[in-house]
């Protein structure tokens, strides 16, 4: 196992503190319980519910672990007391895509709180590793499996 820092904000570490409280206080007695009704219908060799309760019960334990180590690792860093000209972790950038004109924002976070889809960006990703460093009205050349693209950065902010 990796004793490497995660960094992560102080919201996506609650988030998996709360993930982790639910599979433990929640599910794994659910399990439990699914288990043990299992046990009760007899032979075990021949029991899908038994055979399918065991099996969520290693994904469940796995996914503890997994929880277990982030937040052991964690770096949590609370983005509403940075501030600064350039773009690092936590920042949340406004850019324009140079090629189309389209204007799109990221929150650059820890890898395991990135969700594009709600416009966090891991801060390993090749957009997030162009940004880190540059500053308002710098060109970020950003070299995806898709192709090349480039963004100018419009705004620079640290919010929650």
């Amino acid at each position: 196992m990796s004793v490497d820092k995660v960094p992560m904000t102080v919201e996506g570490h609650a988030e998996l503190e709360k993930e982790l409280q639910h599979r433990k206080s929640v599910e794994r007695p659910q399990i439990i319980q699914a288990i043990s009704e299992a046990r009760a219908h007899g032979d075990l060799s021949e029991n899908a519910e038994y055979h399918a309760a065991k099996e969520s019960q290693g994904l469940n334990e796995a996914r503890v672990s997994d929880l277990e180590d982030k937040l052991s690792r964690a770096d949590v860093i609370d983005i509403t007391k940075l501030t600064g000209e350039r773009v690092i972790f936590g920042a949340t950038v406004e850019l324009v895509d140079e090629d189309t004109e389209d204007e799109v924002t990221y929150k650059i976070v820890g890898e395991y709180e990135a969700d594009v889809k709600s416009g966090k960006i891991s801060i390993t990703s090749p957009i997030a590793r162009a940004l880190i460093g540059k500053s308002v009205g710098d060109v970020a050349e950003v070299h995806t499996p898709g192709g090349g693209r480039s963004y100018e950065i419009l705004k620079i902010t640290f919010k929650k």
